[in-house]
């Protein structure tokens, strides 16, 4: 099928046209279908000329459009009354100052797997989507984050981009954001403005996995409830990283990684032990449970597993004076521990010894 039918049924909401080979689109396709809040054109052959005579303009009801997989290199003219518009998979290179004139009630915009990047898209594009609530740029050209985001942003997913830099101004604006992903980037920590984070203060989640880091970058946003830094190469914490994040933060990942015990300090966390739940340092170098650990005082899941931790110190990871413990799990796995050795008051405030993995040791064989 090249071309749209046109279908008569006053009564339709729905259409789901994916997966054809639809060239064309005449003016008057939809005018038996006014109705429609939700039309899926995805995976076709459409291309600007498909869109150049306006064909969705009688659709003053449509909500949802995805119009992902086809050969787009520019936004098409769109219903004021759209709410979500995927346009992932295509050839957009450009966003200029007007294309998305008039689409003030647009939610959600996912333009993922294009060709965009920070010189083509202009700082006014964005500027008509005033409440704009969910942004998917991933897997486009980005070596910068681009400037003009709306306000009311609250999640910004930019993985699988070129980000080598976060500015002061990219995100000086989005005062609402509470999701961003910059995962997947090349990312470092000098190549993070001091202030890059500063107004971000409904910023929950943050996602930095799969980057260059050496070191957790400082001046991280104050009300944080879940860091993201697995798989980069991060070998040191420094001393206070922490401290200003008013026992906000819930989970730190850092996974995958060349974490030593040299690497982190004895007041690496302060900040952090009333408030982590989550703790993970499981892939990394350590050669002992760090003494940290037992400070924590609300924390749940604990993954130290797949170090080369051959120590576990008396108390190690339960504080004596630690009553009323929330600690559930414990990942010990392939490490270089001789478990007999391991002192009986280790794991003491472990609620359930169910949490407690040990086994299978590197090194070691084990009956069946």
């Amino acid at each position: 099928m090249t071309h749209l039918p046109i279908i008569h049924n006053l009564l339709a909401t729905n259409l789901d046209m994916a997966e054809n080979n639809i060239r064309i689109i005449a003016p008057q396709v939809f005018s038996g279908v006014p109705n429609l809040d939700t039309l899926d054109l995805s995976k076709n052959k459409l291309d600007d000329e498909s869109f150049r005579q306006n064909p969705l303009s009688n659709l003053t009801f449509l909500k949802k459009l995805n119009i992902d997989g086809n050969q787009l290199t520019r936004i098409p003219a769109l219903p004021p009354s759209l709410e979500e518009l995927k346009m992932n998979n295509n050839k957009l290179s450009t966003l200029s100052p007007n294309c998305f004139k008039g689409l003030m009630n647009l939610l959600n915009l996912e333009l993922e797997e294009n060709t965009l990047h920070e010189g083509s898209v202009s700082p006014l594009a964005f500027r008509p989507l005033e409440g704009l609530l969910d942004l998917q740029l991933d897997n486009n050209r980005f070596r910068y984050l681009p400037l003009g985001l709306p306000p009311s942003l609250q999640e910004l997913d930019m993985n699988e981009n070129l980000i080598e830099t976060v500015t002061e101004e990219a995100l000086r604006g989005c005062v609402h954001l509470r999701v961003l992903d910059l995962s997947h980037n090349l990312l470092h920590e000098q190549g993070i403005a001091t202030r890059a984070w500063t107004r971000l203060k409904s910023l929950e989640a943050l996602n930095l996995s799969y980057n260059r880091f050496t070191s957790v970058p400082m001046n991280l946003p104050r009300h944080l409830h879940k860091l993201t830094l697995q798989h980069n190469n991060i070998s040191h914490i420094a001393a206070f990283t922490f401290r200003h994040m008013r026992s906000n933060l819930q989970s730190l990942r850092l996974s995958h990684n060349d974490l030593s015990n040299e690497g982190m300090e004895r007041v690496s966390f302060v900040g952090t032990y009333r408030s982590l739940g989550e703790l993970l340092l499981d892939n990394n170098r350590l050669g002992e449970v760090p003494r940290c650990v037992r400070q924590f005082k609300n924390l749940q899941v604990l993954r130290l597993d797949n170090n080369q931790i051959r120590l576990v110190r008396q108390w190690g990871v339960c504080h004596p004076g630690n009553s009323g413990s929330t600690l559930a799990s414990i990942h010990l796995e392939n490490n270089l521990l001789e478990v007999e050795r391991i002192p009986p008051n280790a794991f003491s405030c472990l609620i359930d010894a169910q949490g407690l993995v040990l086994y299978p040791q590197q090194g070691h064989s084990y009956d069946q």
